[in-house]
């Protein structure tokens, strides 16, 4: 045997050791590794975090706890992306160190150790970001560097490079190799490089960015602090709100983008309280622009004609903050437009007269009403109890779904993703009535949609 012959079996040998011990990676682990630490945990962490700094209703605490507190109460959606962020960010940085990770990065060499990845990774993500400096700012770089400089830097560089690829793996010579390439580069362009914390705090500044954007123009977390919409939302369910549903607001005026969509009838919808705008309520879209609106036992009349309904049977809440703390009464479904929802009727309340009305919408505004029929501070009573309806300028946007419920008993798992409009379900405590229920939806009366004011 030639010595070309032995020099070529014992590369091909050591080929066959690198190939050997290359780690074997499953599709379906790799899934699940990205699945749960860079999706569903980091979503768990935020949440767990948002609800932790998120204080009981009517507490306030002072100092700095107390300020923290206040801006998670009151703007928990960016503040849980920041938190989403901050956690991607710190399980990135462990990435290679996490349960199933061999099975998630693209194999580096198989004769690399464990304990090697994350340096070798940096090494290659070292001359990706050595090599990009370097043909952008190529002029810069002549002009501030000597040849020499320029030289030593390119040679370290090439020293690098060769001890990733020398085979057998070389562990002294290559952290030996890293050691001075990232040194030099440090040195000679760290002017153009972006250092680590630098890298971090630009993507929580984004992350930052993107919450009060998405905050501004699309989506944002509202609190139901009342329950003048029993039984649709609950005391204490958090809610998403679609802002781009009439139109993206402009931030800090009552403008919008543009103007051509309107609410509709039966639209649950969160708006500034026309006599004290500071104030967010959350009604139901009853009357339209030129609608006449009359009330009949709570029982909405439009144009003349009456909303029909049908009862789903009779059903109680207790409301410790109310002075009648036990509200007995009977739930209806109602039918409006496209939309089927229930409402509820408190046989206890007397604040409201037999019959209400008549009240115009004028153009621009809209009337609406709380589901819960009888305990609701609504077009009917606003401005001293003359009525009056709600300008398209006041409006935040349309209500989505449930995504958390707090009550005094702690969270209400039953309530999570309960859709705020589409389908009704009946209230928590109140699975009796299903049947009953969904024999009034198969009832749905074929004329659902008033006449024209």
């Amino acid at each position: 045997m030639t010595t070309d012959d032995v020099q070529v079996a014992a590369e091909a040998t050591e080929a066959v050791a690198v190939d050997a011990s290359a780690p074997k990676r499953s599709r379906l682990l790799r899934y699940l590794y990205w699945a749960v630490w860079f999706v569903a945990v980091p979503i768990v962490l935020a949440c767990i975090m948002v609800w932790t700094l998120t204080p009981p209703s009517g507490a306030e605490v002072n100092g700095v706890l107390g300020w923290i507190q206040s801006v998670v109460r009151a703007q928990p959606v960016p503040v849980g992306i920041v938190l989403f962020t901050a956690f991607e960010i710190a399980l990135w940085s462990a990435r290679h160190q996490l349960p199933l990770a061999r099975h998630a990065h693209a194999p580096l060499r198989g004769d690399v150790p464990q304990h090697l990845r994350g340096p070798f990774e940096r090494a290659r993500s070292l001359l990706d970001e050595a090599e990009m400096i370097l043909a952008r700012h190529d002029k810069a770089v002549v002009r501030d560097l000597t040849a020499k400089e320029r030289e030593r830097i390119r040679g370290d560089l090439e020293a690098l490079r060769e001890q990733m690829e020398r085979v057998p793996f070389d562990q002294d010579a290559f952290m030996a190799a890293l050691t001075r390439a990232d040194g030099e580069v440090d040195v000679r362009l760290g002017r153009w490089r972006k250092s680590e914390v630098r890298e971090y705090v630009e993507a929580i500044l984004m992350a930052v960015a993107v919450a009060f954007a998405l905050r501004a123009f699309v989506i944002e977390a509202f609190k139901i602090p009342s329950g003048s919409m029993i039984p649709t939302l609950m005391v204490g369910d958090h809610i998403f709100v679609n802002k781009f549903s009439y139109g993206p607001a402009i931030p800090y005026t009552n403008a919008r983008v543009w103007t051509t969509m309107p609410p509709h009838r039966a639209d649950v919808m969160v708006f500034a309280f026309p006599e004290h705008p500071e104030q967010d309520f959350i009604k139901r879209v009853i009357a339209l622009p030129g609608d006449k609106l009359e009330a009949r036992n709570g029982h909405p009349i439009i144009n003349g004609w009456e909303v029909p309904s049908c009862r789903v049977g009779s059903w109680s809440y207790s409301d410790y903050d109310s002075p009648i703390t036990r509200h007995e009464g009977d739930l209806y479904v109602e039918y409006l437009g496209d939309e089927s929802y229930l409402t509820f009727y408190d046989h206890a309340s007397g604040a409201f007269p037999e019959f209400q009305g008549p009240y115009f919408a004028k153009p621009g505004e809209v009337w609406v009403m709380g589901d819960n029929r009888n305990n609701s501070h609504d077009s009917r009573m606003w401005f001293g109890g003359q009525g009056g309806g709600v300008p398209y300028a006041n409006i935040r946007g349309r209500a989505l779904f449930v995504w958390l419920s707090v009550s005094d008993n702690g969270i209400d798992w039953s309530r999570e993703f309960a859709p705020v409009m589409g389908r009704p379900r009946v209230p928590p405590a109140a699975h009796a009535l299903d049947p009953q229920l969904e024999q009034c939806l198969k009832s749905r009366p074929a004329v659902t949609n008033p006449p024209q004011g």
